[in-house]
């Protein structure tokens, strides 16, 4: 019985620590360099609301939400207009793109 009772103490010991990290990633800010449209590369910023699954990159004054419905569907929303699907994909120099929209750095999504 006491052999129980270790594991059950080692098993919540693991997962706490295992969630951690994933909740000290919420509101986390990274500085990073974006592109719209195929424009210049400039200084922006993502803003992580919910690690994985919501993010907003902040670009000037523009604002565009990202949300991943955790299925692989990714939905983009420019300045409060409607959400739109998008695809990403990671380009050649290592930026991760979603349909116009660009972003490089240490991009904080998982």
């Amino acid at each position: 019985m006491l052999w129980l009772l270790v594991a059950l103490v080692l098993c919540g010991v693991l997962v706490e620590g295992a969630a951690a990290p994933l909740a000290s990633a919420q509101g986390q800010v990274a500085a990073l360099e974006c592109r719209l449209g195929g424009g210049p590369w400039q200084p922006c910023r993502m803003e992580v609301e919910d690690i994985g699954l919501h993010w907003v990159l902040r670009v000037g004054e523009q604002r565009i939400d990202f949300r991943h419905s955790g299925d692989g569907a990714v939905r983009m929303q420019k300045g409060g207009g409607p959400w739109q699907p998008v695809t990403a994909t990671w380009q050649p120099d290592t930026s991760l793109c979603w349909d116009g929209v660009c972003a490089r750095g240490d991009i904080p999504l998982d």
